[in-house]
């Protein structure tokens, strides 16, 4: 009996558990290639955008940080979005008035502003790594779902004969080898893409923790002098 002979004799149950496994690798191979390209963009363009904010801000030229940060160039870059959040705010209380108020306040607000903006940037960078998470914790056991119905129809196969032959229950213990096959084959890719998606989550997590800080340090030297 070969692979293909193993799936036409599968039940309409283990066939349910297969399609379900199936989804599940689609949506897992689907967000991770999403992912893969985002945050490729999200490097490369972080990588052009930082010496050139920089310049921009050692000249002292806000508007044209301001520009370049929200410029569509680099709408995948991180830190684009973190320091175009501080620059805006800073902008903002200069010109309403902000020199009047506390140093204090005025740097105060620009930093909670820079803290929502890491906040929704890293969520955003998050979205469907969860679901990779979800789905190599969970695949195996659907495969085991699969494998007990498997097991349950090789029984069947003894009973209806009467005789615990290899024909008997062969079907059965087919279905359940290739549910937990399936299952596996679900699981590990999935496990392997969160590890590695994560680990690039936490280095952006630190590049935007550490232009926040220079950003904040920029403006506490700006508003000193």
């Amino acid at each position: 009996m070969d692979i293909v002979e193993m799936f036409r004799q599968m039940t309409i149950y283990a066939w349910a558990v297969a399609i379900i496994l199936f989804v599940m690798s689609f949506w897992s191979i689907g967000v991770a290639i999403e992912r893969f390209y985002t945050y490729s963009q999200a490097r490369k363009q972080s990588k052009l955008y930082a010496p050139q904010v920089a310049k921009h801000l050692k000249d002292g030229r806000l508007k044209e940080a301001i520009a370049l940060s929200g410029s569509k160039d680099y709408r995948y870059s991180h830190l684009a979005k973190v320091v175009l959040a501080g620059l805006q705010e800073y902008q903002f209380q200069q010109e309403s008035g902000g020199t009047q108020l506390n140093r204090e306040d005025v740097l105060d607000t620009v930093r909670r502003s820079i803290q929502r903006a890491t906040a929704l940037t890293a969520s955003d960078l998050k979205k469907g790594v969860t679901a990779l998470a979800t789905i190599g914790s969970t695949a195996p056991f659907v495969g085991l779902l699969g494998t007990v119905i498997g097991v349950i129809n090789a029984f069947v196969g003894i009973g209806a004969t009467g005789t615990g032959s290899i024909g008997a229950v062969s079907v059965g213990i087919a279905e359940a080898l290739i549910e937990t096959a399936l299952g596996l084959f679900v699981a590990i890719p999935a496990v392997w893409f969160y590890n590695y998606l994560s680990n690039r989550l936490e280095y952006f997590n630190v590049e935007m923790d550490n232009s926040s800080s220079e950003l904040v340090d920029y403006f506490i030297k700006k508003t000193a002098a």
